[in-house]
């Protein structure tokens, strides 16, 4: 798109379905390196990611020629079939409907991709639902309890 010029930042995240823990350590890598793919090949700029057992975090550079919405599609689409295809669990992995978009300035990248890099640690102190909720806050984002991620407490 000529004359087009943005500098959009999300940080997506989304869980998996039951925020149950069926993403193992030993698919990690191989997980993150297939949304990668996914986001590479819809010609978007992946700065960060980091997959947890029960949910994902990923910071993009968003470019004009895709909606938000279109590309966690592809990505949750994408990457649950890859799932399924590899068997890594038993019965049907599914990721939970709906997902969290964050957008961040320029100057606040090298903490994000901190954040996302570090969620091993972060989690040590603070729940799925926790950090959720806070990102909700801090963003000031109305939400309804109804409608939030099906949760089990921890």
């Amino acid at each position: 798109m000529p004359n087009t010029y943005t500098q959009l930042y999300i940080q997506i995240v989304f869980a998996v379905k039951g925020r149950q823990n069926l993403i193992q350590e030993n698919n990690r890598v191989e997980l993150q390196k297939f949304i990668t793919g996914i986001v590479q090949n819809r010609e978007q700029k992946l700065l960060s990611i980091f997959a947890m057992p029960d949910h994902v975090h990923i910071l993009v550079g968003l470019k004009p020629n895709m909606s938000l919405s279109d590309l966690v599609r592809d990505i949750k689409a994408g990457s649950s079939k890859f799932i399924n295809d590899s068997k890594w669990i038993n019965g049907k992995f599914n990721w939970q409907e709906g997902y969290g978009a964050f957008s961040y300035s320029k100057s606040q990248i090298d903490t994000v991709v901190n954040y996302i890099t570090n969620q091993r640690e972060h989690h040590k102190t603070k729940t799925f639902k926790e950090e959720y909720t806070d990102f909700l806050h801090k963003f000031e984002i109305e939400y309804d309890e109804r409608f939030l991620f099906e949760w089990i407490e921890d």
